[in-house]
């Protein structure tokens, strides 16, 4: 199971969204040239075709807009607009985690070994963590319905043909949301912060259940406060 190329296209998602035109106020289609010409454009040609006739309440951004919803792809969008995918993901984890060594005289000094300087394997590793924390960061306000599973489904199908990564996230989808099993994915101090960072990116901190489920989810990573607050700070940063 290869998760990396869709983890990048998915953290990629969100990249032009800004410059699109957006979805109406009370829902409809995008404006022509808007959302499914670009999805079109940055998946080989097949995303626009299910989401531009998604009808009330759109969904936008790509697979990562099925599972957010218009309104929250828009800020998604935000923040990845200037972030760029998964070695981007890596250098965001690595500033925050050198910015919290640098402040502890007991933190381990040696460079951070996060997703964007690590050879293929582990950088395998690292993105089956990370796509684990997002969908269940997806899943944190509980608005996933059946339709919007199928719809799902048939975009991560396109974007991937790969069976067994197919089921997996079909597992991970269908999973009660329990941030203690998200957290066990953390193999390294390093994947906990890339985890948490992909999360932060992922969810509406403005949503009581989603601010809740992040603050448990740092619980259970074992965050220090000072590297959770450097984390939420490079989000910050890239949101501008």
């Amino acid at each position: 199971m290869k998760t990396s190329g869709l983890l990048d296209q998915l953290l990629k998602a969100g990249q032009d969204l800004l410059n699109k035109p957006q979805t109406p106020a009370g829902g409809g289609k995008p404006a022509a040239g808007g959302l499914g010409d670009l999805l079109g454009g940055s998946a080989g040609g097949s995303l626009g075709n299910v989401l531009s006739g998604a009808g009330g309440g759109a969904l936008a951004a790509g697979a990562i807009g099925l599972l957010l919803g218009n309104k929250k792809a828009r800020k998604f969008g935000g923040k990845a607009v200037t972030y760029g995918g998964l070695a981007a993901l890596g250098v965001l984890a690595y500033k925050a985690y050198s910015n919290w060594q640098a402040q502890q005289a007991d933190a381990p000094q040696q460079p951070p070994q996060t997703v964007d300087r690590l050879p293929p394997a582990q950088v395998e590793e690292h993105s089956q963590a990370i796509l684990k924390a997002l969908v269940a960061a997806a899943k944190s306000d509980g608005h996933i319905d059946a339709r919007e599973r199928q719809l799902i489904d048939a975009e991560v199908a396109k974007l991937t043909d790969d069976g067994e990564l197919q089921r997996w996230l079909d597992a991970e989808l269908n999973k009660p949301l329990d941030p203690a099993e998200v957290a066990v994915a953390a193999k390294t101090p390093e994947m906990a912060a890339e985890m948490y960072l992909a999360s932060v990116l992922m969810v509406d901190e403005e949503h009581f259940m989603e601010r809740a489920y992040l603050e448990e989810l740092a619980r259970q990573l074992k965050l220090a406060p000072q590297l959770k607050a450097e984390l939420e700070s490079q989000v910050r940063a890239v949101a501008g």
